[in-house]
């Protein structure tokens, strides 16, 4: 059995994002969200698996091997496909059976450090279910052990892993790291980030 892997999350249509182009394509830095996300969960030195749409998947070759990507057909074109979030987990899980747990990171939270990635692969070392928290509010990654590996490949449609969250006992892990908060759901959020109303991601990630 190998270490956790994370697994980002960057196949949702982000429906509030109401720019031109996909939310996780917005430039960010020198980078783009989706780039900024990955450069930092490869920072971390554990195994990225990347799940994503064809149309996101040059980002994620950008620093991603094609191996450890996984293309999903875009949102709305599958017919009765149970696609959602809960699929995008299931198959970036399935994707790596073998592992002894799996990061469950969104593609749309750029903070999130890679030492916070670290701290909750290590409280999966006697946790089923471990989580980031800032000053006591949880956030992401969320991290499960391999026990879960069954549940969590059969999940489906956009409900996500909620239900295993509440079903287990789970440990949060609180780290000095605000971005475990932070999402990119809007315009006006990517505006705060730039404009450094949110604090922007380092060139070099710790």
């Amino acid at each position: 059995m190998s270490g956790p892997v994370v697994v980002v999350l960057a196949a949702g249509r982000g429906s509030r994002f109401r720019g031109l182009d996909h939310k996780l394509a917005q430039s960010l830095g020198a980078s783009s969200v989706l780039g900024t996300t990955l450069s930092r969960a490869l920072a971390s030195r554990l195994p990225v698996v990347v799940v994503t749409t064809a149309a996101l998947a040059e980002i994620a070759k950008g620093g991603v091997a094609t191996r450890d990507i996984v293309i999903l057909p875009d949102a709305g074109t599958t017919g009765s496909l149970p696609l959602g979030m809960g699929y995008s987990i299931a198959c970036g899980v399935s994707a790596r059976p073998d592992a002894s747990g799996w990061l469950i990171l969104p593609g749309d939270m750029p903070l999130v450090k890679p030492a916070t990635l670290q701290a909750v692969a290590r409280g999966l070392l006697h946790h089923t279910v471990a989580y980031a928290q800032h000053h006591g509010q949880r956030g992401h990654p969320v991290g499960f052990s391999a026990e879960l590996y069954s549940e969590l490949a059969a999940l489906g449609g956009d409900e996500g892993a909620r239900r295993l969250v509440a079903r287990y006992p789970a440990h949060g892990v609180e780290v000095d790291d605000p971005g475990v908060l932070i999402d990119i759901d809007t315009e006006g959020d990517l505006e705060d980030l730039r404009s450094g109303k949110l604090a922007a991601p380092s060139a070099q990630p710790r």
